[in-house]
């Protein structure tokens, strides 16, 4: 009786034992299984999660440059005016109505690119009212003598070839380096521009400073 009864102990011993043994493997199992679990949960998560919305850059309205200058003389419509960027001095005149019948453009460089705030001046047409008559060429010299001397400085932006010659130190030449200069470049800003003209140095613009203006 008591050989069975130790014999039933050790069998259940080596039961017990081998129970713990599959116990501690299932605890491995488990801990195994439950990493695998979490990171499947994890990247199922991950999957159904809410989709990141790029919100979508708003639309930038693009303003167009633009340029103010000032027409007048001999145009339909004189007055300041807007022109896009890169506009052209005949766009400015076109904005202004057009040239009047027989406003002088020789002296004028349509193709030339407006600047910002400056002033294009076509000379107007001769008036229908004028004299019949035609003065000699000393009238007309004396005329613009007394012209010249009755209004002041001459004005750069505005004089012709001629009337630039009447300045002290500039001749046919210089007239002509300073009046392809403004058409070339545009408009003087400044009196002291006129040094930028070839030919004209400090000395002789202190002698025609205070006889021209801009």
């Amino acid at each position: 009786m008591n050989d069975h009864l130790l014999n039933l102990r050790n069998l259940f011993q080596d039961w017990y034992d081998g129970l713990q043994f599959s116990i501690l493997h299932k605890r491995a199992f488990a801990i195994i299984a439950a990493i695998v679990l979490l990171t499947s949960a994890l990247i199922l998560t991950r999957g159904h999660s809410t989709p990141i919305v790029i919100a979508q850059p708003a639309a930038v309205t693009m303003v167009a440059p633009t340029l103010v200058v000032d027409v007048a003389g001999g145009v339909r419509k004189p007055g300041v005016y807007s022109l896009p960027a890169n506009s052209r001095v005949t766009d400015a005149i076109s904005a202004a109505g057009g040239a009047r019948k027989g406003a002088d453009t020789s002296e004028v460089n349509l193709a030339r690119m407006v600047r910002d705030g400056e002033q294009i001046y076509l000379e107007p047409p001769v008036s229908a009212t004028s004299p019949k008559f035609m003065p000699t060429t000393s009238s007309r010299s004396s005329n613009s003598s007394r012209t010249t001397r009755a209004n002041g400085p001459i004005n750069i932006n505005r004089a012709s070839e001629k009337e630039l010659e009447s300045l002290p130190g500039i001749g046919p030449v210089l007239a002509l380096k300073i009046f392809t200069y403004r058409n070339v470049n545009g408009p003087f800003t400044r009196i002291e521009d006129l040094q930028k003209v070839s030919g004209i140095g400090s000395a002789k613009f202190a002698a025609l400073k205070t006889k021209v203006r801009v």
